[in-house]
């Protein structure tokens, strides 16, 4: 009976409060929906990197004294190098071939024979396409094959870890004002809400009303709100993307859509856990309040 009791108190008390909860959900909504936005683009900006590290390449060339069956055995064991996703085998012929389609010569006819080396190309799993662990690749490769002239552009993978550090310190600094925000901004819309009923409470607090009784139906009120809050807000992202944004910039719709997908359900999640938490800190300082006087 008390739990029936509790259940529908909660909802009714809405219907009662209709400005203190439609204040709650508004405020509620444009905080979530400004942490959704910043947090797609972050994890957007995080997946490019990821793309940009996977097509980081690092060619092998050997020495002239490796042999073909030598070649493909040595390719085969870096492959098996831990991090490493791809190891390409380019034999002279393959390599002539493609010095004729990248520049249009034949370089046997002007030189009246092949002088290019063979070569391994290797692609690598995107954690492991960073400064630090290529250095080791590339003492492991050696290891292998000592004969070997082995490139990649370094100034460029330096510049993608470079960005993605400041990146992660902005995305880490912002992420972490617009949450501590977000949380202070529902946490006190919420403490307004439930100061009008502090009579309430202290009332049902000196007639014996134990806090449970009392706090569970603020509780349910408040997840309530943080649930719609959360819905709208993933609503409102959804609408913004796949209308607005897949309409006018579809190529910038394609790169922040996987993130987005995440979102959705984060922010009615999100909005839940705040509106639960909003509640039972308020109540809870509203309890100590009527059991001091």
């Amino acid at each position: 009976m008390s739990l029936l009791f509790v259940v529908k108190e909660g909802f009714s008390s809405i219907g009662r409060a209709k400005l203190p909860a439609a204040i709650t959900v508004t405020i509620s909504f444009f905080a979530l929906v400004l942490l959704g936005l910043f947090g797609t683009v972050s994890l957007s900006f995080f997946d490019v990197i990821q793309e940009i590290r996977s097509r980081v390449e690092l060619e092998v060339f050997l020495g002239e004294s490796v042999t073909e069956p030598d070649a493909m055995n040595i390719a085969a064991r870096i492959e098996k190098l831990e991090g490493v996703r791809e190891a390409i085998y380019v034999s002279k012929d393959a390599a002539a071939k493609s010095f004729t389609r990248d520049f249009g010569e034949d370089v046997v006819k002007i030189l009246g024979s092949n002088p290019l080396p063979r070569s391994i190309k290797l692609k690598f799993l995107p954690d492991y396409a960073r400064p630090e662990h290529i250095e080791r690749m590339v003492s492991a490769i050696r290891a292998l094959t000592p004969d070997v002239d082995i490139r990649y552009n370094q100034s460029f993978l330096g510049q993608i870890e470079e960005n993605a550090r400041l990146f992660t310190m902005l995305t880490g600094g912002i992420g972490l004002l617009i949450s501590v925000a977000t949380i202070v901004l529902i946490g006190y819309t919420i403490r307004l809400a439930m100061y009008s009923r502090k009579e309430k409470i202290r009332t049902m607090r000196l007639v014996g009303a134990t806090g449970w009784l009392i706090g569970a139906p603020y509780i349910i009120e408040g997840a309530v709100q943080g649930l719609l809050a959360g819905g709208l807000a993933a609503g409102a992202i959804f609408l913004l993307f796949d209308q607005l944004l897949l309409t006018y910039e579809p190529d910038v719709y394609r790169v922040l859509q996987p993130s987005a997908l995440m979102i959705y359900p984060g922010m009615v999640l999100l909005g839940l856990a705040l509106g639960i938490l909003g509640s039972a800190f308020s109540v809870r300082k509203y309890l100590r309040m009527a059991s001091k006087r």
